[in-house]
């Protein structure tokens, strides 16, 4: 297309959102989607057989996804492969349980609490209360794998380093 953009607004934007590229970024971006409950609210839906998930967003080398949990799911001790991320609670209450050479942690995670993981970054996350919990999650690059591990596997020699440094 030859000519002036400018003439033709609908291609000269500027009111387009700005992409996050930093963890502060996209903990920010989180935040912001947790605090706007009528953007998420409305989607979310429970499901007894399994946890429930919708996409929220993508962006460039991200993308946003809600979660539903009911008393007792978990999501299994797992890995995100090379994805890192942001995790908040926005509804209820969840465990996050890490698992490393060192051992096992667990962390209580609930409405407005934000959690910051890196590729890698080995745990399992668990509705351990007895009401419904709903969370946010953004990935950064998009989802592409995520490694599930029995609890009684060892941890593989990466998990171990990554959680060491993670401690650190």
């Amino acid at each position: 297309m030859a000519g002036d953009p400018l003439a033709f607004p609908h291609l000269a934007r500027t009111d387009l959102p700005e992409h996050p590229t930093t963890v502060a970024g996209y903990a920010r971006l989180v935040r912001e989607i947790a605090a706007d409950r009528s953007r998420w609210e409305p989607l979310v839906r429970y499901d007894a057989l399994t946890r429930w998930y919708a996409r929220l967003e993508t962006g460039p080398d991200y993308e946003v996804w809600l979660l539903s949990w009911l008393p007792g799911q978990s999501s299994g001790f797992h890995d995100h492969g090379e994805s890192s991320g942001v995790m908040t609670v926005v509804r209820g209450e969840l465990t996050e349980r890490s698992l490393t050479h060192a051992g096992e942690g667990a962390r209580t995670l609930r409405p407005g609490g934000q959690r910051v993981f890196s590729s890698g970054y080995l745990h399992e996350v668990v509705n351990g209360a007895l009401e419904p919990a709903v969370s946010i999650h953004l990935y950064t690059p998009g989802l592409t794998a995520m490694n599930q591990y029995g609890t009684t596997t060892a941890v593989p020699e990466q998990h171990a380093h990554a959680a060491e440094s993670e401690r650190r």
